[in-house]
């Protein structure tokens, strides 16, 4: 809703972001003498933190009276479901196409992962949806663009896993370590001395999809009943309490733990002032991607800041960019033009 509160949440998140040593110059910042702010902030206990324990903090502060909610479980059957999925598709497939685009590309990017795919396709959907103020509260439009570039950055993080051998995210990571202890190189010669591997993982990609449909239909049937026909004052605590594993098994750190509890206050705060916690979610996993090749650029130039717009793709990108954040203000000015004749 606010340009300004969105941005000042992702300076946080930037900021969070530079805790710990410099990659370039391995020299500590912002670590106040501790070692446990060394290795920076774990994006995932923040992201933890900030969507979980926040939500966590919203339900319990809003518990007036009665605090079992009765919501009624509709039967729905295997035919129903996927004729409500296709009618679905079909109203918002303009959505589902931008979305498995912007997944591809993003899921392309190395180190890039399926979050920043989901978050940056769900902000260009409200961004040209006829229907912005009901994102935010459960619109299938925004649930479409998010879930398909989600689904499609995971195929697109194999894209420089194979050709480059560079991971695309913590999977394609893992499955290029198991790659080199097998004696398979990932890289543009594995399509031509391992073309039967390349074509096994293909068909695997697509059995794994085809499993998915009656394992998740599975999952909706069982699940659901589960978690809505569980009192709330048994789910909360279990809730919490898988974020609190779920944050100290990343690194094994009780530290990662608290940083969690910290950031979730800090996101129910943020939220309850009309600050978006997304934005610092993205700045906290880009930070460290952008200020590295920011360095090297800058140490290419010799501080030179004209060399960020010394060729047409960065001046294209730069100009693509000035025009997102430009254009809210640009329709304000219209609509009152407009009002006025």
């Amino acid at each position: 809703k606010s340009i300004v509160k969105s941005a000042l949440a992702l300076l946080l998140g930037l900021l969070i972001s530079t805790i710990g040593v410099d990659p370039m110059y391995q020299f500590p910042r912002f670590t106040f003498g501790s070692d446990y702010l060394l290795g920076g902030i774990s994006f995932i206990p923040a992201m933890i933190g900030v969507f979980g324990i926040s939500e966590i903090l919203r339900q319990v502060s809003t518990y007036v009276g009665k605090y079992e909610i009765t919501i009624p479980i509709e039967e729905v059957s295997i035919i129903r479901l996927f004729k409500k999925a296709l009618l679905t598709l079909k109203k918002y497939f303009m959505k589902y196409v931008i979305g498995s685009v912007l997944g591809v590309i993003v899921g392309a990017l190395p180190g890039a992962g399926a979050d920043i795919a989901a978050w940056i396709s769900y902000g260009v959907a409200r961004q040209i949806s006829k229907e912005k103020e009901k994102f935010g509260k459960g619109h299938m439009e925004g649930v479409v663009a998010a879930t398909s570039a989600n689904n499609a950055s995971l195929a697109g993080a194999w894209i420089p896993a194979l050709v480059f051998g560079i991971p695309g995210d913590s999977v394609t990571a893992i499955v290029i370590g198991v790659m080199l202890m097998k004696g398979i190189t990932p890289g543009p010669r594995v399509f031509i001395d391992q073309a039967t591997l390349v074509y096994t993982l293909f068909a695997i990609f697509l059995i794994a999809n085809i499993i998915m449909l009656p394992l998740g239909y599975i999952a909706i049937k069982s699940l659901v009943r589960v978690f809505l026909r569980t009192p709330r004052k048994f789910l909360t605590p279990l809730i919490l309490t898988f974020c609190i594993v779920g944050s100290y098994a990343i690194r094994i750190s009780v530290f990662d733990v608290l940083t969690m509890l910290i950031l979730g206050i800090a996101g129910y705060l943020m939220e309850k002032n009309g600050f978006p916690v997304a934005p610092l979610v993205l700045g906290l996993i880009l930070g460290p991607m952008m200020e590295i090749y920011f360095m090297m650029t800058a140490r290419k130039a010799l501080g030179n800041p004209l060399e960020f717009v010394s060729r047409p793709l960065s001046i294209a990108i730069i100009i693509l960019i000035i025009l997102t954040w430009s254009t809210p203000l640009i329709n304000k000015i219209i609509k009152r033009i407009r009002a006025k004749y």
